[in-house]
């Protein structure tokens, strides 16, 4: 599988409510991930933990689309658009742009842009 299928799958599984398989199938035991400007989370363990203290915040999901996608030597970038209710009620339509470096086939680096 080249990267442009790889990310491909692994978007399409993200959109179909398996973010934590795509988590485990796609991202390497060394990861270092970023929300912003806040200070990287390093190591697939900590970043499991991450991912589902952010997926408990939220109480309802609406929907979510890929805008663009950009595919390059060991790089790939997503512009999405996620559309959730978090817990508490306050609803918010967020756009994100995700930048992934890759490493022998995974993820090794990956920042989150957003408003």
């Amino acid at each position: 599988m080249n990267l442009k299928e790889k990310i491909e799958d692994l978007n399409q599984m993200i959109l179909t409510g398996k973010q934590m398989d795509a988590f485990e199938k796609y991202y390497h035991e060394d990861v270092v991930m970023q929300e912003n400007n806040q200070s990287p989370t390093v190591g697939k363990s900590a970043n499991r933990e991450r991912e589902n203290q952010s997926a408990q915040m939220v109480e309802a999901f609406h929907g979510a689309e890929i805008k663009a996608v950009a595919v390059g030597p060991d790089v790939t970038m997503v512009e999405w658009m996620f559309d959730m209710t978090y817990k508490g009620g306050h609803r918010a339509k967020m756009e994100q742009v995700a930048v992934q470096k890759w490493k022998d086939g995974q993820i090794i680096h990956e920042r989150f842009y957003y408003n």
